[in-house]
């Protein structure tokens, strides 16, 4: 973070010092909300959580070396006081960007939002010390706190904006102003708690509409909910896609024998060659979203195609391919799953497959609503065509009556259940017992 005193922070804030010598004190560190993190000079965040209340660890991280707490109540060291730490957190994070001269980019999407992220920021720090959203943490504490580690060298802030209703990324936004804003694609993911595609699409909107006229909005093409945003800014449009429309396009997509994507890269400035070291057809799009953000920022096409074959990931348990010594390759893309990503997942694990036996072991997608049942019964299917070898099932839709056991054969999804009909264990299809339906 950049140096401020304890006294301009509580002056931000509208907090008051407590059992603070000398608010003249600089906060020279990360701004953290976890104990272990703090290191001389941080500025700890109490926040009140489930399993534990940070207040209780004042003491101890001022003896690690903290400058002093963010805390809703006193609590016996150097505090700032405040009635709510998470609106005094952003506060302090807008405050911050708005000292800094560097440029925002923000991302959102339904899927591949982490990934993207990871590319535009191996992409940008090529030209620019870069600063970007760590693993998944886009709301509004991870936002802020990912921003407060902006320094003043850093000239690119890279974004990830998660939302669960509408409002959420309009809040996001409000805390740190992006000028560039990309909208990745509208999914399922989280339906269930939306209502649908229609109110994902007005929600993930909102990025677009707080952009300013100089600013940029990054469109995938190929998604019309996506492409119809552009209605809903002022902001100068840029598409990306395979679509022949696109600004920044694709062309020539294929695989190679090890399941990496590779393609040619077309940019108003020019067309280079890509061959990704990730792995899945999936990534084109994202590649083409870091490019289209990179164009904008003044990156040529050969720059920019040298930086997306080189990039690898920087984020745990997405796509991690590991090779063992007898020959079998795991592919860990466990970090969270929607119906997107899952079918993704299927079709990377095919691609690297060809001749081989392939295991695919899948987890429940959660808060799909009452698209639920369809969308896994859909990758079932997906697996089946794929040629899937094995599927393994971990968990289930358990509605009243429905006790799944385990899977005991796919190539056709048959579990072992306590059939809520005939009130005796048999073999039965997965979507009937979790229709609470009769099995056989």
């Amino acid at each position: 973070m950049i140096a401020l005193s304890l006294a301009e922070i509580a002056e931000v804030v509208g907090g008051q010092t407590h059992d603070i010598p000398d608010p003249s004190v600089q906060v020279t560190g990360p701004v953290v909300r976890d104990s272990r993190e703090v290191v001389p000079g941080s500025l700890f965040v109490a926040f009140v959580g489930e399993r534990a209340d940070g207040h209780d660890y004042a003491r101890a991280v001022v003896e690690a070396g903290a400058a002093a707490v963010l805390a809703s109540r006193p609590v016996g060291v150097p505090a700032i006081v405040v009635e709510d730490v998470q609106a005094a957190l952003g506060a302090l994070a807008r405050h911050v960007v708005r000292s800094l001269g560097a440029t925002l980019v923000a991302l959102t999407g339904s899927a591949g939002k982490t990934s993207t992220k990871d590319l535009i920021a191996q992409v940008l720090r090529r030209k620019a010390p870069t600063v970007y959203t760590p693993g998944s943490l886009n709301n509004e504490i991870g936002l802020p706190l990912t921003a407060l580690s902006a320094t003043a060298e850093t000239r690119f802030l890279v974004l990830e904006m998660g939302a669960r209703g509408i409002g959420h990324i309009r809040y996001l936004a409000g805390l740190t102003p992006p000028r560039i804003g990309l909208v990745l694609n509208v999914g399922t993911a989280h339906i269930g708690e939306f209502g649908g595609r229609e109110q994902i699409a007005q929600a993930k909107g909102e990025l677009v509409e707080a952009l300013p006229e100089d600013g940029a909005a990054i469109l995938n093409a190929d998604d019309p909910l996506v492409r119809a945003m552009a209605s809903r800014t002022k902001a100068k449009v840029v598409l990306f896609g395979e679509s022949a429309e696109a600004d920044v396009r694709a062309e020539n997509v294929r695989l190679t024998d090890s399941g990496q994507p590779a393609f040619r890269l077309h940019t108003p400035s020019g067309a280079s060659d890509v061959t990704m070291r990730l792995y899945g057809e999936h990534h084109v799009s994202n590649a083409l979203a870091a490019a289209a953000v990179a164009h904008e920022l003044g990156m040529s096409a050969a720059e920019i195609a040298t930086a997306l074959s080189e990039a690898g990931s920087l984020s745990r348990w997405r796509m991690e391919v590991t090779e063992r010594p007898d020959g079998v390759t795991i592919v860990n893309d466990a970090y969270n799953a929607n119906p997107e990503s899952v079918r993704a997942a299927l079709r990377a694990l095919a691609a690297m497959g060809k001749g081989r036996r392939t295991w695919a072991v899948l987890g429940k997608m959660a808060e799909l609503g009452d698209e639920a049942l369809a969308e896994h019964d859909a990758v079932g299917r997906l697996a089946v065509r794929l040629n899937v070898s094995k599927l393994v099932a971990v968990g289930g839709l358990r509605p009243p009556g429905c006790n799944w056991a385990h899977i005991t054969r796919v190539r056709g999804v048959r579990s072992r259940c306590t059939c809520p009909t005939h009130r005796r264990r048999s073999t039965c299809c997965a979507a009937s017992c979790a229709r609470g339906t009769s099995c056989s």
